[in-house]
């Protein structure tokens, strides 16, 4: 892994930063209409679909850029793009997969936030198990009629479309009868659901579909191919998508250690107290390891051309990486960080983060799956074997 910048990568650092510095909003975004425009804004001066092919929207822009866009939001503490999904891995594996009619009519204005997109994988038997998805659609022609539900889907309540993994043969093995169909969530029979987080927030939905009539050109690939083209996707979402957690996590470093330098215990700031110096540390070090797993991905990026299974790996330490910072939040801030609402400290973001970060070693894929993925695909341990101490295997 090469850390140096290049004569023009430290030019583009030098830009980034100039026109962050200037269009950066100073309120927060409160509204979608307000994040859209600041999306837009984004997206146009560069800085948004920056790896994407220039004849579908992006930049074309390197790696490295993209990563250094990364590092200069959280600089400076800059809202991050919306549509993450679509942007981060459902867009490109449309890119890899899709027709050329998809490609044109989809990745655009998936680009420019004009349409917002969701995934609807899980469902209530199939979380970790996905292969076992009972969704059906069924093959009548010209399209194909929809039944079933999802569960744990981000932001479906306000998305335009989606990306659903259904099955269209329940007559072969699991993994083998799934298809990856891209619908549009204004249709009739598709119903979602809200349901209100531990946080408070609303942001997961069940989806439920009744009868949902999708045009058969809305399939993307080949019909049964669907097991392949899910892990395009999830390759890009544990991969290529895991640098735009930094912005998020990193902005939350610095207002854990603005918190601890106005807070006072035993009489001093936290930031200065014995007790905590060296949690903060520590806690700012992981920070970086997690910026520099990020920049092995891109290494892998460079020198294969698509994402790995170090995907995996970075999406396992994130995932522990965020439970124990919120943890070390809440000690910082005393009883004040556990409420919420007005009396509480930063009006209850320590509280909402730290209940939301148990949701991290689930999302994107449990944190035993990425376990299983990372011993059988990374180190090369036999699938399904149980360790024991030489004296308790069987003989």
């Amino acid at each position: 892994m090469d850390l140096h910048y290049s004569p023009e990568d430290r030019a583009f650092r030098e830009k980034t930063r100039r026109w962050l510095e200037a269009n950066t909003p100073r309120d927060d975004l409160k509204t979608l209409a307000e994040r859209k425009a600041w999306h837009r804004q984004l997206y146009e001066a560069g800085y948004v679909g920056m790896l994407w092919p220039r004849e579908y929207g992006g930049w074309g822009a390197t790696a490295m850029q993209q990563a250094i866009v990364q590092d200069e939001m959280a600089r400076i503490q800059a809202p991050p793009a919306i549509n993450g999904l679509g942007i981060g891995f459902i867009g490109p594996t449309i890119i890899v997969h899709g027709t050329e009619a998809q490609k044109q009519r989809y990745l655009k204005k998936m680009l420019t936030a004009e349409e917002i997109w969701c995934q609807l994988y899980s469902e209530p038997n199939a979380g970790s198990d996905l292969a076992g998805l009972k969704t059906r659609a069924e093959d009548a022609g010209d399209h194909f009629v929809v039944n079933g539900q999802k569960i744990w889907t981000s932001f479906a309540h306000v998305a335009d479309w989606c990306m659903l993994l259904c099955r269209t043969d329940h007559t072969v093995p699991k993994h083998k009868g799934l298809s990856y169909l891209l619908v549009d969530m204004k249709l009739p029979g598709i119903d979602p659901r809200p349901l209100k987080q531990v946080t408070g927030d609303a942001e997961f939905n069940e989806v439920f579909f009744t009868d949902v009539h999708v045009p058969r050109e809305q399939l993307l690939g080949e019909m049964n191919m669907g097991w392949t083209y899910a892990n395009t996707t999830l390759s890009h979402e544990r991969g290529p998508a895991f640098l735009g957690h930094q912005i998020r996590f990193r902005n939350a470093m610095k207002d854990m250690l603005a918190h601890a330098q106005r807070t006072i215990r035993d009489g001093v700031p936290v930031s200065e107290h014995p007790a905590f110096r060296q949690k903060l540390a520590a806690a700012y070090a992981e920070l970086e390891i997690m910026r520099y797993i990020g920049l092995r991905n891109i290494s892998s990026i460079l020198r294969h051309g698509r994402p790995g299974t170090e995907g995996s790996v970075a999406k396992l330490y994130w995932s522990h990486m965020v439970r124990r910072m919120q943890e070390l939040a809440l000690a910082v801030g005393g009883p004040g960080a556990a409420l919420d609402g007005d009396d509480a400290d930063d009006r209850g973001m320590w509280q909402r983060g730290y209940l939301m970060s148990f949701a991290q070693t689930i999302a994107a894929g449990s944190s035993e799956i990425q376990k299983n993925i990372i011993s059988e695909r990374v180190l090369g341990m036999p699938r399904g074997e149980v360790w024991a101490p030489k004296d308790k295997q069987k003989t």
